[in-house]
């Protein structure tokens, strides 16, 4: 007899991201293109459920965030449907992944978005999944500069509109050809800054710069801007935690620019396992919210 499965499904702007759970643990994780949002949910359940060999009887509810769930105002296949807002289940997720009890989280999707999460007081309810009752999630601000910006850029400049294809070709480029570094402009080491501290993006490109230069350029360029927000975030407290999460995190660059951003700043930049679905498990778990 299998037992009732709840879905968490983050339909973003482009992708959706689904995790599913019963009472025994997380069931498993998927991720979905197309070319809507609706089609990409309907499609991503339908995916889930055939994979791990479940039919709709099985689910008993379904928990939706994302910017695509505003579109979604009945109950999907006649399923109970909740929404749960976006910025609690990036800061749930993000928590649950790392196993921290406080973090900034950094939400890297079309845009980027900035969420304070803290976890209750000890006296609150826990769960074994580790999930808890009353999380803290404080909505900081967000930025344009997000994977649209990834797209929009390297369709124009490198003639590439498929994500794959942008992150292979960045694979072979050179930041040297493109931006301005802090050796650049003092022509000699300063002990305070490091001398591959990039000085201004895309400030030396160079006509000979190829077409993987400019696509690294182009990402090197988001993820600074997204580190250091986050750092501008926190200029008042003491926390040092910052997570990682959205579809970007999975970017191969993703963990050598915030390695790099770790070691210079002081701040602990985490790429958690599953970071993609950071934003769905945290809806998943709203249940116990």
């Amino acid at each position: 007899m299998q037992m009732s499965v709840v879905l968490g499904i983050d339909v973003g702007g482009s992708t959706t991201k689904i995790i599913g759970k019963n009472s025994e643990g997380l069931i498993g994780s998927l991720q979905v293109r197309a070319a809507d949002q609706i089609t990409s949910m309907y499609g991503a359940i339908g995916n889930f459920l055939s994979k791990h060999g479940f039919g709709l009887d099985d689910v008993s509810k379904i928990y939706l965030t994302g910017v695509g769930a505003s579109f979604i105002n009945e109950n999907v296949y006649g399923i109970e449907t909740i929404k749960v807002s976006e910025f609690r289940a990036i800061g749930h997720g993000a928590l649950i992944l790392t196993g921290l009890d406080d973090a900034l989280v950094i939400s890297m999707g079309t845009g980027t978005a900035f969420v304070r999460a803290r976890k209750p007081e000890e006296n609150a309810t826990h769960t074994p999944n580790g999930a808890h009752s009353n999380i803290d999630v404080q909505h900081l601000g967000g930025s344009g500069v997000g994977g649209g910006t990834i797209m929009g850029l390297a369709s124009q400049l490198v003639g590439k509109n498929d994500i794959d294809a942008i992150i292979a070709l960045a694979d072979a480029g050179d930041l040297k050809n493109i931006d301005l570094s802090v050796s650049d402009i003092l022509g000699e080491d300063v002990k305070s800054l490091p001398a591959d501290l990039t000085a201004a993006n895309f400030g030396k490109i160079k006509s000979t710069a190829s077409q993987s230069d400019i696509a690294l350029g182009i990402i090197n360029m988001v993820f600074e801007t997204a580190g250091m927000l986050a750092i501008f975030a926190l200029a008042n407290e003491p926390l040092k935690d910052i997570v990682i999460t959205g579809a970007l995190a999975t970017f191969p660059q993703a963990k050598t620019i915030f390695s790099k951003f770790t070691k210079i700043t002081g701040y602990n930049f985490i790429i958690p396992e599953n970071a993609v679905f950071a934003t769905a498990l945290g809806a998943a778990l709203n249940e116990i919210s």
